[in-house]
Formats: C-alpha cells, sequence, structure tokens
C-alpha cells in the first residue's frame, strides 16, 4: 500500500502476535510522526533483549541470569510449584500477590492439531524436579481451553503416582460478568467449582 521502506516496517510489525494491519499502520506512523520519539533507543534495547534474556535454568521463566528472581528468592515455598504454559503466565499469577511458591513453564499446551506433544514441552524438567520429594503440592494452572485441559489432564495422570497432591485453577465466571451471556462450559464450571458461604 506504501512505498518501499514504510510498507516494510508495517508488514514487520504485523508479523507480531496480536496486531493486525491497522494496528501495524498506527504504530508505523507513530514512529514516522512523532520527533521526540527515540528509534535508537527502541533498536538497542531489541537488540539487548534478544543478547541478555535467557530462560530460567530451574523454572523456564524469562530472566537475565541462570536462574530467576523467584527461584533465587529464600522466601517463596519451595513445597508448592505452580505449573503454567508460558512465562507471561507467571507474571499474571503474581500480579495476584496470593501465590508465594515456586513455578515451572512448559513452553507451551499440548496440541495435536500443531505437532506438539508431551516430549516438546520442559514436563522431563518438572519431573526431574519433584523427584527430590520437596515439592508437596502442584497447581495446574494451564488455559482454560482444550490445549491447557489436556495439558493438565496429561499432568494429573502422570502426577498421581509420586504420592504428590495435584490441585487445579478453579474456573468460571468473571467478576462483573453477566450470567446471560456466560457460555455453558463456563457456567457449568462455576457451578463445579462453587463453595459455602
Amino acid at each position: 500500500m506504501y512505498d518501499g521502506i514504510v510498507q516494510e516496517l508495517i508488514d514487520e510489525f504485523g508479523r507480531l502476535p496480536g496486531i493486525g494491519p491497522k494496528s501495524a499502520q498506527r504504530i508505523a506512523f507513530h514512529i514516522l510522526q512523532t520527533p521526540s520519539f527515540d528509534v535508537a533507543r527502541l533498536a538497542e534495547l531489541l537488540t539487548d533483549v534478544r543478547a541478555r534474556v535467557r530462560f530460567c535454568e530451574i523454572c523456564g521463566n524469562v530472566s537475565e541470569q541462570d536462574r530467576c528472581a523467584i527461584c533465587r528468592d529464600p522466601r517463596r515455598n519451595p513445597e508448592l510449584i505452580c505449573v503454567v504454559e508460558d512465562a507471561k503466565d507467571v507474571a499474571a499469577i503474581e500480579r495476584t500477590r496470593e501465590f508465594r511458591g515456586l513455578y515451572h513453564v512448559l513452553g507451551g499446551a499440548i496440541s495435536p492439531i500443531a505437532g506438539v506433544g508431551p516430549d516438546d514441552l520442559r514436563i522431563a524438567q518438572l519431573m526431574s524436579r519433584l523427584a527430590d520429594g520437596t515439592v508437596q503440592e502442584v497447581i495446574l494452572a494451564t488455559n482454560p481451553n482444550l490445549e491447557g485441559e489436556a495439558t493438565a489432564s496429561y499432568l494429573s495422570r502422570l502426577l498421581t503416582s509420586m504420592q504428590i497432591a495435584v490441585s487445579r485453577l478453579a474456573s468460571g465466571l468473571p467478576v462483573g460478568g453477566d450470567l446471560e451471556y456466560a457460555d455453558e462450559v463456563t457456567l457449568g464450571r462455576a457451578f463445579e467449582g462453587r463453595r459455602r458461604l
């Protein structure tokens, strides 16, 4: 639609997840039309992120060191491990300030359609973390979709033989939501996960 390098910039932004053609165009024109936008700083940060950020050798979370800040924190409860699909999920749970245990990032979810099986995830690393007997409970916090449920089910079956308590995050109605707009699966989960007051 645009000549040369401008279209290349828009196309490059459009390759990012969650950025459609219109958003890519808005970002590109913001950079072009804002004289104070520090393009050099953005380019430097992108280069630095690629060079410096790695995945924690213990849990798989993003870190600038061999071990992430959570795994290095002695105040965390080593008897609890929360299993999540991606490092973004760690940040989401940490924002709640409710969980004080450790994490294990799988690096995705089981998805036969996408060609992702259990061997493609960090399940072997999880099993080796559980082998020493320190962990008393594993909380499965995979996404409440088909792939997340398949992953949670697979892990649950795998962990039952280890004498470790396995739990799953509750799912159901969102705060501020209306019952009439909830789908059947969400409403069914809300009934299953109800608790006494």
